[in-house]
């Protein structure tokens, strides 16, 4: 593999992400390892090629992030019973959630992708961001010593976007139910106007299924969702297809 494709990410890029982060890596490599997707990996040819991608830091980072937004759901809404923490921890850490916090930040401008990844637009696809972006809190829960400060570190960068999406939940009502907001908000503008959704990809395992959606307005696409539901992937799409119309500001 040539030297380009081994250190294709900019240092300034690297710089500006770790200040949208809010923290600066002593091990950088912790940081790259949380880029790099296993497509990328899978190209370097190294019998361990497993090893080099970010899904080890995924699997880390998926519990990092239940626990900083768990905690703070239990501390602000102390009045709710768990199933309704529980409904609203869901809400801000799907796929489509996580994939908008990590485009705030550009975490897919500094992804390591494979040739065809690449070509097929992988830096927006909702699952790569979302994987990168537990990926990214697990890495910067390790270079900051796992206690204490590593989760303070990741909630000053986490709840800032969690508390927004809650506070757009909370304002919207109807329990997060974009699919009926985005219907009538469709209905209101053209009676005659027809929106469906399409599953465009289904993939893994019976137990842990991944779905990915398709919100389309007349056949033109307005929205992408994925989720481990059907329905969950369908209110995705919905919600990306209400933020496409400007409709949370």
């Amino acid at each position: 593999m040539s030297e380009e494709r081994m250190n294709p990410v900019l240092p300034e890029r690297l710089d500006t992400l770790e200040k949208r982060v809010g923290y600066r890596f002593r091990d950088r490599g912790l940081l790259i390892r949380a880029l790099t997707h296993s497509s990328y990996s899978n190209e370097t040819g190294e019998r361990n090629h497993h090893l080099l991608c970010n899904e080890r830091l995924e699997f880390l980072g998926d519990s990092v992030l239940s626990l900083v937004v768990s905690e703070y759901l239990f501390k602000t809404y102390r009045h709710l019973p768990e199933g309704d923490l529980t409904n609203k921890r869901k809400d801000v850490v799907c796929a489509d959630a996580l994939a908008r916090y990590a485009r705030a930040v550009g975490l897919g401008d500094c992804l390591l992708l494979g040739i065809g990844e690449e070509r097929s637009g992988g830096r927006d696809k909702v699952n790569i961001l979302a994987d990168a972006f537990e990926a990214l809190l697990a890495a910067v829960f390790m270079d900051a010593g796992q206690g204490g400060e590593a989760k303070e570190t990741i909630a000053r960068f986490l709840i800032p976007f969690v508390s927004e999406d809650l506070r757009d939940l909370d304002v919207r009502g109807i329990d997060g139910d974009y699919k009926t907001l985005l219907q009538q908000f469709i209905q209101k503008q053209d009676v005659g106007s027809v929106l469906e959704y399409v599953l465009i990809r289904e993939e893994g395992p019976d137990h842990n299924k991944t779905f990915e959606v398709e919100a389309r307005l007349n056949s033109n696409v307005i929205g992408h969702g994925v989720g481990h539901k059907k329905k969950e992937a369908e209110q995705a799409a919905a919600h990306d297809a209400w933020h496409l119309f400007g409709l949370d500001e």
